[in-house]
């Protein structure tokens, strides 16, 4: 459990850094969940015939929350028991990181900051993290 970890996370990639006393790992996951466009197909809008069946926007939004929970369980997954966790990142993939972590009782009571920034790059990333958590090297 001795690690503590900071989570730069949008709906393409997440950067993982873990710390601990003597080592600062960053491992990168990248999303399958691709842009979340808007969906321009007519199903589901009604006819003469009636309503089109088959999925249409919701089917769209539902198969889109999915690929999102299946990333988001990815990056969970990855954590392992920390002291702490840190989740930061410019959009609101944070927000719906930490709404999938209140599912693991243990995990949502560590984390320790929610925090909005710009895209970064991964050293910048990782200068993050090692400031909030106070490590010099």
């Amino acid at each position: 459990m001795n690690h503590r970890v900071g989570i730069w996370i949008d709906h393409n990639k997440a950067v993982i850094v873990t710390t601990s006393a003597d080592l600062v790992t960053a491992r990168t996951l990248e999303s399958e969940v691709g842009p979340h466009a808007r969906y321009s197909g007519g199903a589901g809008y009604p006819t003469a015939d009636g309503p089109h069946e088959g999925g249409g926007e919701t089917g769209y939004e539902g198969r889109y929350d999915e690929h999102l929970h299946k990333y988001y369980d990815e990056v969970i997954s990855q954590l392992g028991e920390p002291e702490a966790v840190l989740i930061f990142g410019p959009g609101e993939a944070k927000l719906q990181l930490k709404a999938r972590l209140s599912r693991f009782k243990a995990l949502s009571e560590r984390i320790v900051g929610i925090e909005t920034t710009d895209r970064l790059t991964d050293s910048q990333i990782v200068a993050k993290v090692k400031e909030y958590y106070g490590i010099d090297r």
